[in-house]
């Protein structure tokens, strides 16, 4: 029988459905597997290790290679929009610490980029020196992901980030307010949702958010509050919806053009609600 749990893991929840107790403990191990190596708010971290080297080249476990693996493959379908090496931009911004740990920041970085370059061989990194990497988006659907293809559960949400495998599953998008948006069907595939209306501080007395633009450095300037991706993975669909994010009022017109995007909903910051042509919703 079918049994949902949850527990907490990357700086949000984790729900479980799975068909056996054996499924949630496997869930649950895998969360913690990848959290040891993935985060970058935890100083033992393979990847805070990573980060604190000056190495341009670096031999990665395989579980840090895979990771990267995807997320460069996805900072290539979105041209660069999605990349976790902004992670010292992130941090530039003040979130270096835990978000409930987060204060009020009382400088915002200068406005001069560095030039960021980073690529991968077999399990080898290579990158501009100081390069910090934040897998933090990706690493929670990619978890979903292979913690579902593996057999250990039907459908995992991690934060929101869903991977499925039940063809009758369904999810909410909400507003601002907290009322559904819309009810989308997600059935077999990832959906996820990227907003600039969680994660937010206060840095020199103005507003920050953690969505990152790297065209400009800084938190993602844009009339979107929230935008909702489904695709194959949960991977994929967070990638797909920072992308929509970023792109503002753009974000739709390239997410229908996109064949690894199955559909894609937006809530504006006024409340309007608009989705790319053939959504699927929900009765």
């Amino acid at each position: 029988m079918r049994t949902v749990e949850r527990f907490d893991a990357m700086g949000t929840w984790v729900e479980v459905r799975a068909d056996s107790p054996a499924g949630h403990a496997a869930v649950r191990a895998d969360f913690d597997l990848a959290e040891s190596c993935l985060s970058r708010f935890r100083n033992s971290s393979e990847l805070s290790r990573l980060n604190a080297t000056m190495e341009t080249r670096v031999e990665l476990s395989r579980l840090l290679a895979a990771a990267l693996t995807t997320a460069q493959e996805l900072a290539h379908r979105t041209n660069g929009l999605v990349d976790p090496a902004v992670g010292g931009r992130v941090i530039d911004w003040g979130y270096d610490r835990t978000f409930s740990e987060l204060g009020e920041v009382a400088e915002i970085p200068d406005a001069q980029l560095s030039p960021v370059e980073w690529s991968l061989a077999g399990n080898f990194i290579g990158r501009t020196p100081g390069i910090r990497f934040d897998l933090g988006g990706v690493a929670k659907g990619w978890t979903a992901d292979r913690a579902v293809e593996a057999g250990h559960a039907a459908v995992v949400s991690a934060g929101g980030d869903i991977a499925s495998s039940d063809p009758s599953t369904t999810a909410e998008v909400f507003d601002q307010w907290g009322e559904v948006a819309a009810h989308l069907r997600l059935g077999v595939g990832g959906l996820a949702t990227s907003s600039v209306g969680r994660r937010r501080w206060t840095a020199a007395g103005g507003p920050a958010h953690h969505i990152i633009d790297p065209r400009t450095g800084n938190p993602a300037a844009t009339p979107i509050l929230s935008a909702t991706v489904i695709a194959a993975t949960a991977a994929e669909a967070e990638a797909g919806a920072k992308a929509v994010l970023i792109l503002g009022a753009g974000g739709l017109a390239w997410a229908a053009r996109q064949a690894w995007i199955r559909s894609a909903v937006v809530v504006w910051h006024d409340g309007n609600v608009f989705a790319t042509p053939g959504v699927e919703l929900a009765a």
